[in-house]
């Protein structure tokens, strides 16, 4: 089996990220094209249901077969590997029958009177065939992680992309004109595709790879893994807390959202078209940066576990900030251009700039949310992942607080919500921040602060100059590239300039060797 270092895995899985992130974008600009905000609201709507069933389904178990896989294949034991699936696929699969039974039966009362738009109906249950799906590819990739190699889960990634952008934009056509909600349902069943052609190729690339035969002794590791399953809960139950927490949120937060903004005056379909202008076209924006937060933070558990081991606090110091400086390089950009331009970004993309001001307030407090992922991995590497999973509980509760305070009084409405979800980023990843400072030694450089700030100052600067002096209203989208492109030089160049990148590191990257297959 193909095997990658520590760089080479994480440049893998960042280079699959930013692809699937794209394509991911292009399948929102799609959704919104097709069905507009009112179904874009519908389809952001059942998402929430279907990403915490994920999280239960899973039950935090990649991290932990992960984790389990590699100590076992270091130690040359193969038994205990075929165990690890064993129990896993047993537990999984298990899990994703009850709850996919479980949502189908509840998705009539959660449309009707949790979400307050019976419509919701239609995609809910279009979605609930996905759970064993998501099951099975979530311990494969468990798998491939624990055996370090990167390739099959990022290639599959990409697969789930291309497959669900080609259906989504046929099956919403196709059942768009029987009403938004099917069309709804269509892009969910888009998705259900998507998930399953890519299970075809990971389990494709499982049987190629691996180095035993697992159906003839499947009933006998089952009854033998009590010990297995105790192991691996040690690692998964703290894991899926934290994601639990953050699906409990993403569960309750539409159903708040309408009944705090029909608590305001608005009416149902007001509300569902400001919440999918506000969740469909603003957060993918804000979350484009992510794919490299989480491509770090998947390589940075192993590194910092492995250096808290040897007690090397100089590298775990090291880690931590190479993945915050890289994090904040990767935001700082998009940041600059969603503050100086959202008008024009919007209407490029969606064709509408009704939510330019929810984009140029939220993003400047993103960064925050850039460096949240890393700082989680680091403290769960840190055995301190009950204290991320009580940081992201306090985040959630002081989340809601804030939303439903703001977002039921009139004069602040949609607003309410982004300022909701502003709190809650900024306090989570100062509370993280917190934790590392207090029991692992971290100290956060001012100098650090300082390069950035630096950054971030002399490229908007330059790109406020730029638009008041260049920006031609016949021609926005032209000049937004333009633009677009000085900045970028101008950008890159500061942080090479400020110590933010290093060429040693760019030197490192091994370019030709990226996705070659041995």
């Amino acid at each position: 089996m193909s095997k990658q270092t520590f760089l080479h895995g994480a440049l893998i899985l960042v280079v699959a990220g930013l692809v699937t992130r794209l394509l991911g974008f292009i399948n929102r600009i799609v959704l919104a094209r097709v069905m507009g905000e009112e179904g874009v609201g519908l389809y952001m709507m059942a998402l929430p249901t279907l990403f915490l069933a994920y999280t239960i389904t899973q039950f935090g178990l990649p991290v932990a077969i992960a984790k389990r896989v590699s100590e076992a294949e270091a130690v040359g034991n193969e038994r205990q590997i075929k165990r690890i699936l064993a129990v896993s696929l047993t537990v999984t699969g298990t899990l994703s029958i009850v709850f996919t039974v479980g949502l189908f039966m509840l998705s009539p009362l959660v449309a009707n009177y949790f979400l307050t738009d019976e419509r919701a109906l239609a995609p809910l249950l279009a979605i609930t065939p996905i759970l064993p799906i998501v099951a099975i590819s979530s311990v494969l990739r468990g798998y491939f992680q624990g055996r370090q190699n990167m390739k099959p889960q990022a290639i599959s990634q990409v697969i789930e992309q291309v497959v669900r952008i080609s259906a989504v934009f046929l099956l919403t056509k196709l059942f768009y004109p029987y009403g938004i909600e099917y069309a709804a349902a269509g892009a969910m069943i888009a998705v259900i595709l998507g998930e399953f052609v890519s299970l075809i190729y990971m389990t494709r690339q499982f049987n190629i790879h691996k180095k035993f035969k697992l159906r003839k002794t499947w009933k006998k590791h089952v009854q033998e893994g009590k010990n297995t399953l105790n192991q691996l809960m040690t690692i998964a139950l703290p894991t899926t807390g934290s994601r639990f927490i953050g699906s409990i949120t993403h569960f309750f937060e539409p159903i708040l959202v309408a009944q705090s903004l029909a608590f305001a005056g608005l009416t149902a379909i007001e509300s569902t078209k400001q919440y999918g202008e506000l969740t469909g076209y603003i957060l993918p924006l804000l979350f484009l940066p992510t794919f490299l937060t989480h491509a770090l933070s998947a390589a940075l558990v192993p590194s910092i576990s492995e250096a808290a081991a040897m007690s090397k606090g100089n590298t775990i110091q090291y880690r931590i900030l190479q993945s915050i400086r890289l994090s904040l390089a990767s935001g700082g950009l998009v940041t600059i251009i969603f503050m100086i331009f959202p008008s024009i970004i919007l209407m490029t993309i969606y064709g509408t700039s009704n939510a330019s001001f929810l984009l140029q307030f939220m993003a400047p407090f993103f960064l925050l949310h850039y460096i949240q992922t890393p700082l989680q991995a680091s403290l769960q590497a840190l055995d301190l992942a009950k204290s991320a999973m009580w940081n992201t509980l306090i985040g959630a509760l002081i989340k809601f607080v804030v939303l439903v305070g703001l977002a039921s009084k009139p004069e602040f409405g949609i607003h309410g919500v982004a300022i909701a979800m502003v709190v809650g980023v900024v306090v989570v990843t100062i509370l993280h921040l917190s934790v590392l400072i207090r029991h692992a030694g971290f100290k956060l450089p001012p100098l650090l602060v300082l390069q950035f700030s630096t950054v971030i100052i002399a490229t908007g600067w330059i790109g406020y100059q730029l638009k008041a002096h260049w920006l031609a209203t016949s021609q926005p989208l032209t000049q937004l590239l333009a633009m677009g492109t000085v900045l970028t030089i101008i950008y890159v160049i500061l942080l090479f300039t400020c110590r933010m990148l290093y060429v040693s590191e760019w030197k490192l990257i091994p370019w030709g060797k990226l996705f070659k297959q041995k």
